[in-house]
């Protein structure tokens, strides 16, 4: 029986319930946001006490799903103002779903609001607060060890942990997850919800599962079947079985190039100069010359095995991948051709608990604006330093691009919901602008990612059939991804479930055998509808409106080289895409 974990940090008290009904077919996004939904005002200081904070495993969170352990966590945004759900790999999923724990809803803030507390889960599933002073203002790296000292060695445990950068309240503030070997390098970097656990004084949750097995099927026989055919597409499909493992996330940085939709200067231009410096072919060498991992899953139960170790110079562990965010936010949006200069910007923001997106771009609007030369990549990694330290742009910086802009009087800044725009350009790929526009989330790729559906690009010269309805591809990518993030399914399977008919198939098949309750199509789509329903309707209720869903005019109006577009999607295309919310809505009974 799948249970609520409710921690009150006003009182410090733990309680345990039973998941109501009406949320049973839920997990992962579509979950922590009807807890939002139904326990946040829409108006409520993100920072304060009405806020709630939700962990939540997808709805095959603890068992062998392949690529099925992703962790949701979901709040009001500090950064955008309204709903979110930011997604993390990692081992806390598991090891929740393990222990039948739907979600952890923390709630209230301390009375000390000097305090810090860590949250520990055992494998019994007993909870316990404890006060830890003595951790406040700890790096990530250094909190991870602090915890290890905390534990008996042979314990089997994962950790959700909140940097100084959330402890400070800054907007651009993640929260990180730890990986199979305990680094806290899997992180929920979006949306500012680090930010909303250091504001409840929760500097550190610990998940024991300890020699618990995979959570129960209701028919094992039926979901080992379904579960073979997921897994076989997966290997099968080029992207998930041959691009991702061999050069990880950062594989389509060149396709993205080659496109002119690599935004580069601070998305000035769509291609970069020294994109193969930086290329994910690149890295690849580099990392197996200097002995490093470039092949592994970044939670128990991945078979696309994306991620790797980036070694420094010195040939030691510095930080996970870089992932393809970081490469193009710290590499092509500002000029720098280094990924020993990458991977030590990615390593600080995984220290100071900040989200690398908002950091390359705050820190290209800087280059933009004559503060630090394109390219300068000593320059860039004092700024980012400058967060904790002395120099510009100092500590507005951990705020997000969108601070950073004001601060320097910028009028041309790349965000939409105030929150910085993901590595592709929105006026060479339409679909993924509607994206970008209209997610309730903010500007992310993950929202919705139409290049997925094949580059249909912004070119006259593109063939015919080329140019597909950028509203209806990105709607049908937003309800697609709703419904993976709500199951915990990594955002990499989408290529094999969109081009492999059996791979959508196996999930409902897999659901099904899981649970025992009666799964197929269209409860997949209506999950994700649901999920960006609620969404929805909250951001109307915090105050967000049509001017919202809308990227900055200068995009409009700025043609992109080298192919001269712009961003050509009128407004009232971008207000039909979420047609479906009303009938949805009363269909759920919320309207």
């Amino acid at each position: 029986m799948r249970k609520l974990l409710r921690v009150d940090m006003s009182d410090l008290t733990v309680e345990t319930e039973t998941l109501p009904e009406k949320w049973e077919r839920y997990g992962g996004r579509a979950l922590t946001d009807a807890i939002v939904f139904d326990l946040v005002p829409p108006t409520a200081d993100a920072l304060g006490p009405e806020n709630v904070l939700v962990f939540a495993p997808g709805f095959f969170g603890g068992t062998y799903t392949p690529n099925g352990g992703r962790l949701s966590v979901g709040a009001k945004s500090p950064l955008t103002g309204g709903i979110k759900e930011s997604n993390a790999g990692g081992q806390a999923a598991h090891a929740l779903g393990k222990l039948d724990i739907a979600a952890v809803i923390v709630t209230g803030k301390p009375q000390d609001a000097s305090a810090r507390y860590v949250l520990a889960i055992e494998n019994d599933g007993h909870a316990t607060i404890s006060r830890v002073d003595e951790w406040a203002g700890l790096e990530t790296y250094a909190l991870a060890a602090a915890v290890r000292k905390r534990r008996d060695p042979a314990d089997v445990f994962a950790t959700i942990t909140c940097g100084p950068a959330g402890e400070a309240g800054m907007k651009a503030a993640a929260i990180a997850v730890s990986d199979v070997l305990k680094r806290p390098n899997r992180v929920a970097a979006r949306g500012g919800l680090g930010a909303v656990m250091g504001s409840k004084g929760l500097k550190a949750v610990t998940i024991s599962d300890a020699g618990l097995p995979f959570t129960a099927h209701a028919d094992a026989e039926a979901f080992n079947l379904a579960m073979r055919r997921f897994a076989g597409a997966l290997h099968a499909h080029v992207t998930s079985g041959t691009a991702l493992p061999t050069f990880g996330t950062n594989h389509v940085i060149r396709t993205l190039d080659e496109a002119g939709a690599l935004p580069t200067r601070d998305f000035s231009c769509g291609r970069f100069e020294g994109v193969d410096a930086i290329s994910g072919e690149t890295q690849r060498e580099t990392t197996l010359e200097r002995g490093g991992d470039v092949r592994h899953g970044c939670h128990t139960g991945c078979v696309i095995q994306c991620s790797r170790y980036w070694l420094g110079p010195d040939r030691m562990y510095q930080t996970k991948g870089p992932e393809y965010e970081s490469t193009w936010a710290f590499g092509a949006d500002c000029g720098i051709e280094e990924l020993d200069v990458i991977g030590e910007l990615d390593r600080a923001c995984a220290e100071y608990g900040l989200d690398p997106t908002e950091m390359g771009v705050g820190i290209g609007v800087c280059m933009s604006e004559g503060a630090i030369a394109f390219g300068d990549g000593a320059r860039a990694v004092a700024a980012l330093r400058s967060v904790f330290g002395a120099g510009e742009p100092g500590r507005v910086l951990g705020d997000g691009a969108e601070a950073v802009a004001q601060a320097l009087g910028a009028v041309r800044v790349p965000v939409v919901k105030h929150q910085a725009m993901s590595g592709l350009d929105p006026r060479t790929v339409p679909g993924v602008g509607v994206t970008f526009a209209t997610s309730p989330m903010g500007a992310d790729l993950s929202a919705g990612d139409t290049t997925a559906l094949g580059m249909s690009i912004a070119d006259a010269d593109a063939p015919e059939g080329a140019a597909a309805d950028p509203v209806a591809q990105s709607r049908r990518l937003q309800v697609l991804n709703a419904m993976l993030d709500a199951m915990g399914l990594c955002t990499f399977v989408i290529y094999a479930v969109l081009d492999i008919p059996e791979a959508f198939t196996a999930i409902h098949e897999m659901a099904a055998a899981h649970s025992g309750e009666a799964w197929d199509a269209e409860g997949l789509w209506r999950l994700g509808r649901e999920t960006l329903t609620y969404e929805r309707l909250f951001n109307e209720r915090a105050g967000l409106t049509a001017e919202d869903d809308r990227l900055p005019e200068w995009m409009r109006t700025e043609a992109l080289a080298p192919r001269g577009s712009v961003f050509g999607v009128a407004d009232e295309e971008l207000d039909r895409v979420f047609d479906f919310v009303d009938e949805t809505a009363e269909a759920m009974g919320i309207q």
